[in-house]
């Protein structure tokens, strides 16, 4: 009898389990860009390295303090590494203390597209460029103290930081 119930107890577990992994995700934040950039595996591995297409394209992870910009305290503007499209101001980036760089928000909301992503057994919202749809990172409810109480942790390797276009002073 008591095999019985936890056999019962396990089946029950199992099959809402596997129902809550692969019940239809709907909620997708999606800003969709004009001029998507649509490119073939093999494109994508003639312009990224090794770790960006791992990264970008396969929504893979770099280690977390091995990324360039992890402790990266230059003033710029973090593009796409594979289309260029300004995800990050250095303005918004801040130490959380976990390996990656973290901003509390992208330069533009449509800049990004946010998706339910529930890989490991976990819901965690996964950040994308909107342009090219390259996996940049997740976000976080986990920043009290930052303005926006979000933390866009993202990896080094979807990134490049460029400089700032300076200010052009109007003509009078």
């Amino acid at each position: 009898m008591r095999n019985a119930l936890i056999t019962v107890i396990l089946a029950m577990v199992l099959s809402a389990g596997l129902a809550w992994l692969l019940w239809p995700i709907d909620d997708e934040e999606s800003h969709p860009m004009g001029n998507k950039i649509v490119k073939s595996d093999e494109e994508w591995r003639k312009v990224l390295t090794a770790e960006q297409y791992y990264v970008t394209r396969n929504a893979g992870t770099e280690r977390a303090g091995t990324g360039e910009y992890a402790n990266c305290h230059k003033d710029g503007i973090y593009t796409c590494v594979c289309c260029g499209q300004p995800l990050f101001d250095s303005k918004a980036k801040f130490e959380s203390g976990t390996g990656w760089p973290s901003f509390y928000q992208p330069t533009a909301d449509e800049n990004v597209t946010k998706k339910k992503d529930r890989k490991l057994f976990m819901v965690r919202t996964e950040v994308l460029c909107s342009k090219c749809d390259a996996h940049l990172g997740h976000v976080f409810n986990d920043a009290p103290r930052q303005p926006t109480g979000l933390r866009y942790c993202i990896n080094s390797a979807a990134l490049k930081l460029v400089d700032r276009e300076p200010v052009k002073p109007e003509k009078e």
